[in-house]
């Protein structure tokens, strides 16, 4: 928050004020951290504290919605970024290990690889598609 340089009796300190909460400050004084108590009047904060409360579902609202099974095996998005090519068509075989698409993260080009044999019975993304982490990028059968 703030630091403060002070000499007391030829002694130097270093004071570094981290915390004020009502009138008990979380200091620290040449490396060694104190909570201490302030004696005078803290000024109040203009700015409102928040404090929200907790929020109830209404009857019939909070129910998980569970989307159906696409029936093979996904392939998900490894982290966030865009479909820069897709490399495999619907119907091609793939084996373990093939480069099925290339995504662009991070400004660099990652590939997305099959970890399992099969047909792509899916493409559920097209090129220039922004994806998040786990997004279902295809399937494979």
């Amino acid at each position: 928050m703030k630091k403060f340089d002070f000499s007391i009796n030829g002694n130097k300190y270093h004071v570094d004020v981290k915390d004020i909460d009502d009138n008990i400050a979380t200091v620290e004084i040449n490396g060694t951290p104190y909570t201490v108590e302030i004696e005078q009047e803290v000024k109040k904060v203009k700015t409102p504290k928040l404090v929200r409360q907790e929020v109830k579902p209404k009857p019939g609202e909070g129910h998980i919605i569970k989307k159906p099974s696409t029936g093979g095996h996904q392939i998900l998005a490894p982290l966030p970024g865009s479909i820069f090519k897709i490399l495999v068509k619907v119907g091609d075989e793939v084996k373990k290990g093939d480069t099925l698409m290339i995504m662009e993260a991070m400004k660099m080009e990652n590939n997305v690889m099959a970890d399992k044999e099969g047909t792509v019975k899916e493409i559920k993304v097209k090129e220039g598609d922004a994806v998040l982490q786990s997004d279902v990028l295809m399937v494979i059968e």
